[in-house]
């Protein structure tokens, strides 16, 4: 029996080094569990194999059960979960209807909008009828989601797990002191709500999941990742893609921030396609860790909310197949351009 937990134990070790995903190393372990349980069935009482791995097939029949059990509970509550997703928000009234004629209240807010040529009355009314799910609700999304509200965004989502803590609000702006301990995405709710009373809301407290992330951004027109870890980055990515959703990407480090928009469906790359693999540990280290101006998450996460404003009003030209690297230190701003690679696993 030690035998076959060994080789088990390899064969989840070697394909996790291999870069296999869990999904393939489940199936290689499965695969391991129907060989093991027809040599018992097939070879001799006394077998050498059977000796070293078990003698008796009870014993594999009866473990192959629970796990199957366990796996179709596992595969019940992830479907009771990814449904909860879509739900999460009901609490809030249902969605309006974001048609007809502004209010003299929202034409005299938006007023500055309006007579701007490149969007006028057409783009403010996409803007109200657009919806943004924003992930993360920290450095990069506290000012994306304070000028997403104020732009008149009719609907806004916001996913994040943490709480706000004393250390965040160096720069993470939507908050403040008296909310310390709640968490961020009601934080950020109420800031928004205060700014602008038209925007609907909805808090997603919970971090983005493979399980939950397909559902979720269908339900939205444009994807922001202000995220600072490379998991969540590579899953809003994916998700991002095979949904055909543009995702406005933003990073902060010290005293640099880059910014892109990537939307394969336009031709563009994908995340993945510039960094194909997530930096060895130390060689990328947050903010937390190495420190970050805390003005730089303004400038920008308000360029997110500018690309996004953009994007949805057809507007200019969006940051797609380019990123803008902008140095705080120095006052530089340049651009260079992206290309899709060859072979890219998401969007290749």
């Amino acid at each position: 029996m030690l035998l076959v937990l060994v080789i088990a134990a390899a064969i989840w070790g070697l394909g996790r080094l291999m870069g296999a995903s869990r999904q393939a190393r489940l199936y290689m372990l499965g695969l391991l569990y129907v060989a093991l349980l027809a040599l018992h069935l097939v070879l001799p009482d006394g077998h050498p194999v059977r000796m070293a791995t078990g003698e008796s097939p009870a014993f594999w029949a009866i473990l192959g059960g629970f796990v199957a059990l366990a796996l179709a509970y596992a595969l019940v509550l992830r479907r009771v979960k990814a449904r909860a997703v879509t739900r999460e928000a009901d609490r809030a009234p249902a969605t309006p209807e974001r048609r007809g004629r502004f209010s003299e209240a929202e034409l005299e807010r938006y007023a500055r909008h309006i007579v701007l040529r490149e969007l006028g009355g057409p783009g403010q009314k996409a803007l109200r009828e657009a919806k943004v799910l924003v992930i993360g609700a920290g450095g990069l999304g506290a000012p994306a989601l304070q000028y997403l509200a104020a732009a008149g965004v009719g609907t806004i989502g916001v996913v994040d797990d943490d709480v706000v803590e004393n250390a965040n609000l160096q720069r993470q702006v939507i908050h403040s002191d008296d909310r310390i301990g709640m968490p961020k995405v009601f934080s950020a709710q109420a800031a928004m709500q205060a700014q602008n009373p038209y925007v609907e809301v909805r808090p997603y407290h919970r971090r983005l999941d493979a399980e939950s992330a397909g559902l979720l951004f269908a339900e939205y027109d444009v994807i922001l990742d202000g995220t600072d870890n490379f998991e969540t980055r590579y899953l809003s990515n994916r998700t991002a893609v095979a949904a055909g959703k543009p995702l406005v990407s933003g990073a902060l480090s010290q005293w640099e921030g880059q910014l892109s928009v990537f939307d394969p469906a336009r031709g563009t790359p994908c995340y993945q396609c510039l960094f194909p693999e997530a930096p060895a540990p130390g060689l990328a280290p947050s903010c937390a860790e190495a420190g970050v101006l805390g003005p730089l998450p303004g400038v920008v996460g308000a360029m997110m909310a500018v690309e996004t404003v953009k994007l949805i009003a057809g507007a200019g030209q969006s940051l797609l197949g380019e990123m803008l690297i902008y140095d705080a230190l120095w006052g530089e701003t340049r651009k260079i351009a992206l290309k899709r690679r060859e072979g890219c696993p998401v969007c290749g």
